[in-house]
């Protein structure tokens, strides 16, 4: 069930975290491990930390560019993070997000877990990205956990939930959840269509994007549900004249 399970680091500073991670991975039967722009990677740095096990996760270790790249096939995406308040709201422990996860890999769906440097974790221009946000709770005292050590909570609490999860059999769902990247194009349609109509404001669109955003991602859209918003989108630039044909019902 694991397998459509990525674990994506994101600029990861030391490569002996990259090799602890990887033996992680392997503790927790994850195969897939990626970097996003990784500043200075070296594989015999990291294979001692991942040990024979972690070192077969290294060996199909992946390395992408951007962070939309990593994560464009997946389902849901959830980031992890240390930093709370402001727009860093509904935010699930690891335990909560299981239960979620392993519902989408049981139905065959891709999910992405994603953890930002060690010094600065994910910034809120990578957050946008994620549908939910993980937060590991810690003691007011050490709140700081190593890279490696959060790898391990979240896909233990992955791991201990597809156990509970096996035995059960779901009926197949009539519409396929939408991709990460659907859902990126239907955000950018969507802040397309209410600028037009003067609903979001012009000098900081994204920040207001923001509840859109986290509201889409937590309803689970469907793909069908995904192309009556387009269709909407469509019909506001029409409706506007800024289409050039009628759009069309799907």
């Amino acid at each position: 069930m694991l397998n459509n399970l990525t674990i994506v680091l994101f600029r990861p500073k030391f490569s002996e975290n990259v090799g602890a991670a990887a033996r992680a991975c392997a503790n927790m039967g994850v195969g897939r491990l990626v970097l996003v722009d990784p500043p200075a990677f070296d594989m015999e740095r990291a294979r001692p930390m991942a040990t024979s096990k972690g070192g077969l996760v290294l060996d199909r270790l992946e390395i992408c560019g951007t962070l939309a790249e990593a994560v464009a096939g997946a389902e849901t995406v959830y980031g992890t993070t240390a930093r709370l308040g402001g727009w860093r709201k509904s935010v699930l422990t690891p335990g909560q997000a299981a239960g979620g996860a392993v519902k989408t890999l049981q139905g065959g769906g891709g999910v992405a877990v994603v953890f930002g440097p060690e010094d600065a974790g994910l910034s809120n221009q990578e957050t946008q990205l994620c549908s939910r946000l993980v937060n590991i709770p810690t003691a007011d005292e050490a709140t700081s956990l190593n890279l490696a050590q959060a790898v391990l909570v979240v896909c233990y609490e992955i791991f201990k939930a597809s156990k509970g999860l096996e035995e059960e059999v779901d009926q197949p769902s009539p519409s396929r959840a939408a991709t990460h990247a659907e859902r990126e194009s239907l955000f950018a349609a969507l802040r397309e269509s209410l600028l037009a109509i003067d609903f979001l404001k012009a000098d900081n669109p994204d920040y207001w994007m923001l509840p859109v955003r986290r509201f889409i991602d937590r309803v689970g859209l469907k793909r069908h549900e995904f192309n009556l918003l387009m269709g909407v989108c469509r019909q506001i630039k029409w409706a506007l004249g800024t289409g050039r044909d009628k759009p069309r019902a799907d």
